[in-house]
């Protein structure tokens, strides 16, 4: 197998490690980081529950290999509290009960908090749009897009932008 040496900032730390070629960003975070946030749901992008903010992009996780995230900057959902606060994102799921079994929140609440990243007041329709990418097996949806606007009129992904520009 060919390894490589990579160097990656996942929620302002900075390590380096050597990795298989063939090692698929989540698997990276999860196994050799240890964070367990982004879960494995199927391993074709189908589904979302994966995602991360890679260089403040949202990407599915499992469609990425950790060389190519060599020096980029990785936010994963353990990454958006602050000082044992929750991000207004996660506050929103909370208070809007956006999530049941919980197993695509990690990732239904990173690609919010990518979608309010680019557009920070985003109606219905655009939050739809922008958590496609998603899917809850649990829920009509409903519930995640009053999360989304919830957190919109609650300071969106501002903070977490902030935080994050100057690490």
């Amino acid at each position: 197998m060919s390894h490589h040496k990579i160097r990656v900032t996942v929620n302002g730390a900075t390590s380096e490690d050597e990795v298989e070629a063939r090692l698929l960003l989540v698997h990276y975070l999860r196994d050799v980081r240890g964070l367990t946030g982004t879960h494995v749901g199927c391993d074709t992008s189908n589904c979302g529950a994966c995602t991360v903010l890679l260089n403040g992009r949202t990407v599915k996780s499992c469609s990425v290999l950790a060389v190519a995230a060599d020096g980029a900057d990785v936010l994963t959902v353990e990454g958006l509290a602050a000082d044992g606060e929750m991000s207004p994102v996660q506050q929103g799921f909370q208070q809007c009960h956006g999530l049941q079994c919980g197993y695509c929140t990690p990732g239904m609440v990173m690609a919010a908090t990518g979608l309010l990243l680019d557009n920070p007041d985003p109606g219905e329709d655009e939050v739809r749009e922008g958590i496609e990418g998603n899917l809850c097996r649990c829920t009509g949806y409903s519930m995640i897009v009053d999360s989304v606007r919830w957190a919109a009129s609650h300071g969106g992904a501002g903070e977490v932008a902030a935080r994050h520009a100057t690490s």
